[in-house]
């Protein structure tokens, strides 16, 4: 981090910087998706709740399970 902008220059106070409140709102689709994705999955890691990933992998293997049903996973670790 630079403490001028150019040699000589009074040294920036980034203590008097005030940032402006964003929304979700004012963010591009793609980027307000990954913001969002990152949200939940913060707020389901706190309540010790799968990501949407995880979820996601949980429920590609309970399909695959169903399809399968002579396969034994009583035994497999899954993480």
């Amino acid at each position: 981090w630079w403490s001028s902008v150019c040699d000589g220059d009074a040294a920036i106070d980034i203590t008097a910087i005030q940032p402006e409140n964003s929304n979700l709102g004012d963010l591009d689709g793609e980027t307000r998706q990954t913001v969002e994705k990152m949200m939940f999955d913060q707020r389901q890691k706190a309540l010790g709740l799968p990501t949407a990933d995880e979820q996601k992998k949980l429920d590609i293997l309970g399909q695959f399970q169903k399809q399968h049903p002579e396969m034994d996973f009583s035994n497999a670790k899954i993480t």
